[in-house]
């Protein structure tokens, strides 16, 4: 069983049986939130904007492998780890810069954290991306794709589970969409009051879930 714990915007602890991975980590107080809280083996960083690199020091224990926007293949503590190069804007990244994509395996569950995702992927962007357990993407628009290029990203990779991330909730300062476009006209969702998610290899769905997390 892995346990998925939401942090805040791109802040995702995941949590398996013998290692944590913590994903883009900002430090709360700068986008109007808590600030995250983890204990990581391991600190997955998209790129190094305030929002999703700031917080390391909130989340990594001292020992943790911190990488940031790293792109190949390599293993980390047990983990399986792939970063795949993509940009935070749909123009190769003169307007905001760079974005890697991480995918990695928990205990036989394999996650996608699309970070500041700015663009719909390519034919070759996706084939190395490959099959995808766990969906972490971006909704909320203005600085990364909205709910429709969300929406296609997800019928282009067609994971098991979509986790929705950086849209706008109470407190957070960015000028975002909250879920809900993303959300209209969408079958087999799940809104839980919490933020927290178990996930087991024999309980992933056949049929794409949407799960909604709460701060």
């Amino acid at each position: 069983m892995v346990k998925i714990k939401w942090l805040g915007h791109a802040c995702f602890e995941i949590r398996g049986k013998n290692v944590t991975v913590v994903t883009d980590p900002h430090d709360g107080s700068s986008i109007g939130l808590h600030a995250p809280k983890s204990e990581a083996d391991i600190v997955l960083i998209s790129h190094g904007h305030f929002d999703h690199a700031n917080g390391v020091k909130f989340v990594a224990k001292e020992d943790a492998a911190i990488l940031k926007e790293k792109s190949g293949e390599w293993e980390e503590k047990g983990v399986k780890i792939r970063g795949v190069y993509s940009y935070h804007d749909e123009s190769r990244g003169r307007e905001r810069g760079g974005n890697v994509i991480y995918v990695f395996e928990v205990d036989g569950i394999k996650f996608c954290h699309l970070g500041d995702l700015g663009h719909i992927l390519t034919s070759d962007q996706v084939e190395r991306i490959g099959d995808v357990d766990v969906l972490f993407i971006p909704v909320g628009g203005t600085y990364t794709i909205d709910a429709k290029g969300a929406t296609e990203i997800v019928e282009m990779l067609k994971p098991k589970i979509v986790i929705p991330m950086h849209f706008k909730i109470g407190g957070l300062s960015l000028p975002i969409s909250d879920v809900e476009p993303f959300l209209e006209g969408k079958e087999n969702v799940e809104r839980v009051d919490s933020s927290e998610y178990e996930v087991t290899k024999e309980t992933l769905p056949e049929k794409t879930k949407i799960v909604v997390l709460r701060l």
